[in-house]
């Protein structure tokens, strides 16, 4: 009897208590993006949940807001959800989202949390998302064997990038790969306007929305930068998507791409070394300047216990430094706590945090516009679709562009989201 009990015991100590259902809503849908994504994955099988996976195609986020939107509606949100900036504080102002201070004071959130990365995830003074990791979106990626073909050294001036660019034409490359949609634009755009304007023109612009500014002479020479950009895109590919465009500068198809550091994650796939196979840098004008975008995982309020106790997992995991440095190692970005040692990540992920805080000390660390962190989704709309008017209509010339953009992002800014 005693035997047959001991048993009992055993057998209900092997089997998960709170076994319960994860659906995680994103968009890491690239080859090293869903590799990324499989740590997390595994790291929950282990602890016995089951994970549903609620993938919305687009790199963006554009999608996924309308479909997070929609679900939160119909009163079925997600256990989780890739949530960004302003959004996050919104979701959380409308008494969505669970709040998890018990677990960030465990784990030391806040004493390994920039400050600007722990803004974001707090709402009210309470965590309520749990950042993934820190990318940064003012890169270049550049096939090294082609600027070497050309005797070319990376350029830091968009003069310089022009020269250059001439050069790479001239032995018959195309100079950027890119990917035709509205976003992509938007990453290309906000970059030009850091190197043009500067980091407070940047900040009053995109971050505080002011009208004057971003109806401004200098706004009208950003655009006119832009367009000195526009005849060296090249825009053929097979698929408008961004790792269609990293895949042509791996080939050597082009020698540029403009995009954040999840673009390193497709040459790590394909086996090549930063340094010598490819070369990141800043994008022209923008050294020591760092324009964020973090992938956070905000916590939706569920009613069953199980599915809270996986959630509460999947937060503890996220957080830990185990899964932050596995994560980012695969995904091209740097951990979002700063107490994870990087002497495993490669020479771009070490630039990147030393640039992260140089721009932290000199006040020109700025949140993306592109992706979602410097302004509410419904803005963010109304900026990409000012640039798509500006990339499709030839005939737009650049004081129009400018009015355009200010109009609708004021109009954005004044909508309910």
């Amino acid at each position: 009897m005693h035997r047959f009990i001991l048993v009992l015991i055993l057998v209900w100590q092997s089997l998960p208590v709170y076994a319960g259902e994860l659906e995680v809503l994103h968009y890491w849908t690239s080859g090293g993006e869903a590799e990324a994504l499989n740590v997390l994955k595994s790291m929950m099988k282990e602890k016995g949940h089951v994970w549903q996976d609620f993938v919305v195609v687009g790199g963006g986020g554009e999608s996924a807001n309308a479909e997070l939107r929609q679900r939160v509606i119909q009163g079925l949100p997600p256990a989780s959800a890739m949530v960004k900036g302003p959004d996050i504080h919104r979701w959380a102002r409308l008494g969505f989202l669970q709040e998890l201070d018990k677990l960030a004071a465990w784990q030391n959130w806040d004493d390994n949390l920039p400050d600007v990365i722990a803004d974001v995830t707090r709402f009210d003074g309470q965590y309520v998302s749990t950042p993934v990791n820190i990318h940064r979106t003012n890169w270049m990626w550049i096939n090294k064997k082609i600027l070497d073909e050309v005797g070319a050294e990376v350029p830091s001036t968009w003069d310089e990038f022009e020269q250059v660019a001439k050069k790479i034409q001239a032995r018959g490359y195309a100079v950027i790969a890119h990917g035709d949609q509205a976003w992509q634009d938007a990453t290309i755009f906000e970059s030009v306007a850091l190197a043009v304007g500067g980091p407070e023109f940047y900040r009053r612009a995109f971050v505080e929305n002011e009208y004057a500014v971003i109806k401004s002479e200098t706004m009208m020479k950003v655009f006119a930068q832009f367009r000195r950009l526009k005849p060296y895109l090249k825009t053929d590919l097979s698929k408008p998507d961004w790792n269609i465009a990293t895949e042509a500068v791996i080939k050597g198809e082009a020698a540029f791409q403009f995009m954040g550091d999840w673009a390193k994650g497709e040459f790590e796939k394909a086996g090549l070394k930063a340094g010598e196979d490819f070369i990141c840098a800043a994008m022209p004008g923008t050294r020591n300047q760092f324009l964020y975008n973090v992938d956070t995982l905000a916590m939706f309020k569920l009613s069953d216990k199980a599915d809270r106790k996986a959630q509460e997992d999947l937060a503890s995991a996220i957080m830990s430094e185990e899964f932050q440095e596995v994560f980012n190692l695969k995904k091209g970005s740097i951990p979002a706590r700063t107490d994870v040692d990087l002497s495993k990540f490669d020479e771009c992920a070490r630039l990147s945090r030393k640039e992260f805080h140089i721009a932290e000390q000199k006040g020109a660390l700025l949140p993306s516009i592109a992706h979602g962190m410097a302004t509410t989704a419904r803005v963010q709309e109304e900026f990409y679709g000012a640039l798509h008017d500006f990339m499709h209509a030839p005939e737009m010339n650049d004081r129009k562009a400018m009015v355009t953009l200010a109009k609708r992002m004021r109009y954005g800014s004044y909508a309910i989201n």
